[in-house]
């Protein structure tokens, strides 16, 4: 029962220290995630705006929300799991925060690429979705799921 307990005890100790493999490993699984959402936000833009007749902002920030929601259940439960530095509610509104965040990019990615290089709009979403994958990732990787800082040594 001890040698088991120890193995345990030396897996979350492991958990705590921050290196380059954790990050890469979080990066392609929130990757693999974050492609799940985008199907979901391109699938809704373009059925909105091209079958619908819904102006482009408009299915670009529903389909935006919608991605948003599947992402988060998707990073708390798969991405991140078991390494939440805030409670429920406060990681749900600081998701929310960077989600809004993410959603402006989005919106002002969006029209620049369509009003100011004149891309058509499912062509305008690639670059956009790429820009906003990585502010996201790294904003919630840091604000939201990151290791717990380690004390710096006292210098004498």
């Amino acid at each position: 029962m001890t040698q088991a307990k120890d193995i345990l005890q030396t897996r979350f100790a492991w958990r705590r220290v921050e290196s380059p493999t954790r990050f890469l490993a979080d990066l392609v699984k929130y990757g693999f995630a974050s492609a799940a959402a985008l199907m979901l936000d391109y699938g809704l833009l373009i059925l909105l705006n091209k079958y619908y007749g819904v102006p482009y902002l408009a299915a670009a920030a529903i389909g935006f929300s919608a991605g948003l929601a599947l992402i988060y259940f998707l990073s708390v439960r798969y991405v991140f799991s078991g390494r939440r530095r805030l409670s429920s509610g406060p990681e749900l509104l600081g998701f929310l925060v960077t989600g809004v965040i993410g959603l402006l990019l989005n919106e002002g990615l969006m029209s620049f690429f369509v009003e100011t290089l004149l891309l058509s709009v499912p062509l305008a979403k690639a670059p956009t979705a790429g820009f906003v994958f990585m502010f996201n990732f790294l904003a919630r990787r840091a604000m939201l799921f990151s290791p717990p800082a380690k004390m710096p040594e006292r210098l004498t």
